[in-house]
């Protein structure tokens, strides 16, 4: 069975990996989850989901023999997975890699409206 200290020191495990790979601080993990966004799939917010309420049941020790043991050392080792797997220097490159298509694109339209503009004035 799962206590409170070792669901707090996966917590922190996990949140110590999400501000390395995306450089979040947070002390609480939906906060965390919330600041890393859509960087993430949908699924893993689901899994905090899971995680958070899990901490939520820690207080009461009625409650706690509520909580799926098995389920919530899965999302952890799932958000663990995860995260290990992010790259930040390939994050990094995508996203300038992104600028620099979005800027080109407009450019490009950019170009041909001028064309068209002065072959609609005439000096074309």
């Amino acid at each position: 069975m799962m206590d409170a200290e070792t669901l707090d020191q996966e917590t922190r495990a996990v949140l110590a990996l999400a501000k390395a790979k995306f450089g979040v601080r947070s002390k609480s993990l939906p906060k965390a989850m919330k600041k890393i966004g859509r960087r993430v799939p949908n699924w893993l917010h689901k899994e905090a989901a899971v995680i958070e309420e899990a901490r939520g049941l820690t207080g009461h020790p009625k409650l706690m023999r509520q909580m799926d043991d098995a389920r919530v050392q899965k999302a952890f080792e799932s958000i663990t997975a995860h995260l290990k797997t992010v790259d930040k220097r390939e994050r990094r490159v995508d996203r300038i890699l992104d600028v620099l298509g979005s800027l080109s694109f407009n450019l490009i339209v950019l170009t041909a409206l001028v064309i068209l503009f002065l072959r609609w004035q005439g000096y074309i």
